[in-house]
């Protein structure tokens, strides 16, 4: 089985026929998929689940294809996107991968070129991303990447999406000060002010589950006026 089997793929497309033949054949081929109609319920659903790759359909009511591509990359500049349309025209692909797609194939197309070209760029933007093959262990913490997994002393813990992508930001770049705005900027895409106390609450809530004592952090520090640094090394 291929190495990219088991990556999450979000399919895009207003074609209720398509998204469920896309959804069969990428499930049995050993991908965990998720389906949305729109370019609004896609940027919802990128925001509150982890993605490694997007099938987004050109051609589509609302914000359409495009925009959502130009968002997403805005948002999420490691997640893979493929642009998948019936528009033939060159133009329409030079502006497509200006917007931010990784790669673009026409309609219709076959499968197995389909899901080729979808391994290839799952594995083109884990290997601009920070290294996810191996788990990250720092202390008696474990993230897993692939899984989307925590354990702390062997033991399971629950994260939220935000959680987990807070916590990966931090111990990936383990030893180096995050900064508010960086941080605010990943999850929410806003700006630092209006966000800077939900940011606080997200990490007091991580730290109640990563720390012995949140209110006397050991692993996610904090940076008074700048922002955060997970520290490395063991205890």
């Amino acid at each position: 089985m291929s190495d990219d089997s088991h990556a999450r793929i979000l399919v895009v497309d207003d074609e209720s026929s398509l998204r469920r033949v896309l959804s069969t054949s990428l499930t049995m081929m050993g991908f965990i998929v998720s389906v949305e109609p729109t370019g609004e319920q896609a940027i919802e659903c990128v925001r509150s689940e982890l993605f490694d790759a997007v099938l987004l359909d050109l051609n589509m009511p609302g914000i359409g294809g495009m925009a959502t591509c130009r968002v997403l990359r805005q948002q999420y500049p490691r997640l893979g996107i493929l642009m998948v349309t019936v528009r033939q025209d060159p133009k329409d692909k030079i502006e497509a991968l200006e917007a931010g797609a990784d790669d673009y194939i026409v309609k219709p197309f076959d499968l197995l070129e389909l899901v080729a070209r979808l391994r290839t760029v799952i594995r083109r933007t884990r290997l601009s991303s920070p290294d996810r093959s191996t788990p990250i262990r720092i202390g008696d913490l474990e993230l897993n990447w692939r899984e989307r997994s925590l354990t702390r002393s062997g033991q399971s813990v629950h994260l939220t999406p935000n959680e987990f992508a807070l916590l990966h930001c931090l111990m990936s770049r383990a030893g180096e000060l995050v900064l508010h705005a960086d941080v605010v900027r990943l999850l929410w895409d806003q700006d630092e002010g209006g966000d800077l106390r939900r940011l606080r609450s997200l990490v007091y809530q991580l730290r109640k589950k990563i720390e012995l004592n949140a209110e006397e952090p050991t692993y996610l520090l904090s940076e008074p006026g700048f922002g955060y640094r997970f520290r490395s090394g063991q205890r």
